[in-house]
């Protein structure tokens, strides 16, 4: 189950929110914890016609993980857009999920959400993971998907995938890997 709750105030661009989830990877990385709640809060604008901006901070909030070192991660991120293309570069001001002497690991996405007919948009991203003093947990991943806008519901449907390895990315608990090529189909609604 997720769901999330936002607020924007248009006039300055300041913005901030709240989402949630069950989860397991916690229990999987040898923990405990069910629950995932991201807490955000940033700033968007723009700097000219065609470029905009989007900078802000993001704690994953991981209640009861009791992992050795704690999964909670809070992150600034900043990003730059430029008419459907963005880029984007998150900083770790904590360790990284559970990850020790992680702190300053980065996150690199790039991407384009381009309409592609009247409702319909094509999806890219690629991303890079780089997580600091462990190179093993390091990785890329990437998306290919399409969204389509019914005016009350939204609906996606995408492949992603990563390079990620399996001896770093499967789970101590059953051995299952996390990193496989998947589809991924959704449906949503904004209130």
């Amino acid at each position: 189950m997720q769901g999330g709750a936002d607020y924007v105030n248009n006039p300055s661009g300041l913005y901030a929110g709240v989402w949630a989830s069950t989860i397991k990877w916690t229990k999987d990385a040898g923990g405990g914890g069910s629950v995932e709640v991201d807490l955000y809060a940033g700033k968007r604008g723009a700097l000219t016609s065609d470029i905009s901006y989007d900078v802000g901070v993001l704690t994953y909030v991981y209640p009861s993980n009791g992992l050795a070192v704690s999964a909670n991660t809070t992150e600034i991120y900043g990003q730059l857009n430029y008419g459907s293309v963005y880029a984007k570069y998150s900083n770790s001001t904590t360790n990284l999920f559970g990850f020790a002497s992680s702190k300053n690991s980065g996150y690199l996405d790039i991407g384009a959400n381009v309409e592609i007919d009247s409702g319909l948009v094509l999806n890219l991203h690629a991303g890079h993971q780089q997580v600091k003093n462990n190179n093993t947990y390091t990785y890329t991943d990437w998306k290919i998907g399409v969204t389509k806008d019914f005016g009350v519901l939204s609906a996606s449907l995408a492949v992603i995938g990563t390079n990620a390895g399996e001896v770093a990315y499967a789970s101590p608990a059953n051995g299952k890997f996390l990193g496989r090529t998947s589809v991924v189909a959704m449906v949503g609604k904004t209130f």
